[in-house]
């Protein structure tokens, strides 16, 4: 039995940043389908802060992250898609990648491609399958055609800059918010047609003259209770409002009875582990995220950096909204 020392991050008790605690762990062997892999970097994303909250519930003590890349160390019975020596990334349950080595379920590791840096592996699998999910399998009745708009909250956050440039690929017409100026620049640099200041522009009557009082056949909504009830008036009849996050809170309790009134809409709360629950269905997705950044038509920007010892300060940094693209803890 083989027993390594690792670093990682461990939360006793929901509440603050200040909760993050560096901490010595022990590392064995994997068992059946499982592999060991020590990190080269670990991406950061906002479903973490809801961990580390409490937001969303999970035992404790708590070791937390979601993706992260580096260099398999071992492989146990049963795995076949990986071997020891592999390049990898994943982004996958349970949490625990913020740290230097970890057994965990191999289901949802994919071997990197040699093209794709370690950081960029560590930065795109949450939110670049995410994307892919989004754009490619949560779509409005009739699916979605080159020249259609589509409406995407917080288009300059990590998720939002990779579907600004997706959606530009598939010839969509995204229209993106932020909260700044800045940000709105952001998001049109990558792709996205339009960009609503929401801190200034009522966003709704700004769609709705971007597409000539129609709506728009899909909101993807991340912000939650700040922005879901208002993007239900941007649809057009039949539209999909999807939100798959909730960086301002949840969502309240919603009278179905408003869909019907404002035009027979579709409501849907997806989530990435629900899509990638199979081998096959992981793997499928990450080859399309795959080709997408190999291609350069997605460009995964690493905006920000952190040493795993500043793990609190990138908390601080991401809840206050002063991050734009990706986030990465260096080991």
């Amino acid at each position: 039995m083989t027993h390594i020392t690792s670093r990682a991050v461990r939360i006793d008790q929901n509440g603050g940043p200040e909760q993050l605690k560096i901490v010595e762990v022990t590392v064995g062997d994997p068992g059946p389908g499982e592999i060991r892999i020590r990190h080269k970097a670990v991406g950061l994303n906002f479903i973490d802060t809801y961990q580390r909250s409490g937001l969303y519930q999970l035992p404790m003590p708590l070791q937390l992250g979601m993706e992260a890349s580096g260099v398999v160390e071992a492989v146990g019975e049963g795995v076949t898609h990986l071997k020891v020596g592999d390049r990898a990334a994943y982004a996958s349950q349970p949490p625990g990648s913020y740290c230097e080595v970890r057994v965990m379920p191999a289901k949802c590791v994919c071997r990197l491609p040699d093209d794709i840096a370690f950081e960029t592996g560590a930065a795109m699998m949450l939110k670049g399958l995410t994307v892919q999910y989004l754009l490619r399998r949560t779509q409005p009745q009739g699916g979605l055609q080159a020249g259609d708009f589509v409406l995407f909250h917080a288009a300059a956050g990590g998720v939002g800059l990779i579907a600004c440039q997706w959606a530009r690929a598939m010839g969509l017409q995204l229209i993106g918010t932020a909260g700044s100026d800045e940000k709105c620049a952001l998001a049109k640099a990558n792709g996205a047609a339009y960009a609503i200041n929401y801190a200034k522009e009522d966003f709704v009557a700004r769609v709705k003259e971007i597409t000539g009082g129609k709506g728009v056949p899909v909101v993807y909504d991340s912000v939650g209770k700040d922005t879901f009830l208002k993007s239900l008036d941007c649809l057009r009849p039949f539209g999909l409002a999807a939100n798959f996050g909730n960086a301002s809170g949840k969502v309240e309790p919603l009278d179905i009875g408003l869909l019907a009134a404002k035009g027979s809409l579709y409501v849907s709360r997806p989530t990435l582990f629900t899509h990638i629950a199979t081998r096959e269905s992981t793997q499928a997705m990450a080859d399309d995220l795959f080709a997408m950044v190999s291609s350069g038509k997605v460009k995964i920007q690493i905006d920000q950096t952190y040493p795993l010892e500043q793990v609190q300060q990138a908390h601080r940094d991401l809840e206050a909204r002063k991050t734009t693209g990706c986030t990465v803890l260096t080991l």
